[in-house]
């Protein structure tokens, strides 16, 4: 993703990264805490710092070639009084947290241009709507993408809950063909299509909602 871009093009892209991965890990820890886990507050991961939740390299290989990871927040279901739904919650909200971003984000792209055009055609009023837009792109992929019903991806913890707990037990410790499965998903380039489709609508229903609010 890196290759060939401007140095400002680099810094914007690892702000959007950054920021995309840290709400999203953030938001699995905070629900897992509602729920009555306090794993991922006594690990420090309730927090909004990115050196909390980064992987490096996790974020290089993002940077690299597209994809990537950050350190998986901690949970413990036993502490719920509902595992399955605990853990469906717990999974969805790392998702919902990148769409939220991403929507803050592009009513703030418009809500600078409404407020202040000149600035925002301006160096650095260009960087900052860069940021913006960036980020709404990437956080809105990401949560997409982590709902994919393949582990270890959020969409698999939601889907695995509605199984009998027998199979669900078995599934969620993991089965090899399964991390082949989402290795050969990543490499295939089969998934990216629709991401794309997706993110494409959601970033334009995104957009004229923030219209609409601000009167444009």
């Amino acid at each position: 993703m890196i290759l060939g871009q401007s140095l400002s093009q680099i810094v914007v892209l690892v702000i959007a990264v950054i920021l995309s991965m840290s709400i999203h890990e953030a938001a699995h820890g905070l629900v897992s805490y509602w729920f009555g886990d306090p794993t991922a507050r006594q690990a420090g991961r309730l927090s909004l710092n990115p050196l909390a939740h980064i992987d490096w390299s996790g974020l290089l290989c993002l940077l690299l070639f597209g994809f990537g990871w950050a350190k998986p927040v901690p949970v413990d279901p036993s502490y719920y009084k509902d595992p399955k739904a605990g853990m469906i919650w717990t999974a969805f909200a790392g998702p919902v947290a990148n769409f939220l971003l991403g929507f803050v984000c592009v009513f703030l792209y418009y809500l600078l241009l409404k407020l202040a055009p000149g600035f925002a055609f301006g160096t650095v009023g260009s960087f900052v709507e860069s940021v913006f837009a960036t980020t709404a792109i990437l956080s809105t992929g990401f949560g997409i993408f982590n709902l994919i019903p393949v582990p270890p991806l959020d969409g698999s913890k939601i889907l695995f809950a509605f199984l009998p707990d027998q199979e669900y037990y078995r599934v969620t410790r993991g089965t090899p063909w399964m991390y082949i499965l989402f290795i050969a998903l990543l490499w295939s380039g089969l998934i990216s299509g629709p991401i794309g489709m997706l993110r494409g609508a959601m970033i334009d229903a995104f957009s004229s909602a923030a219209m609409f609010l601000l009167g444009m």
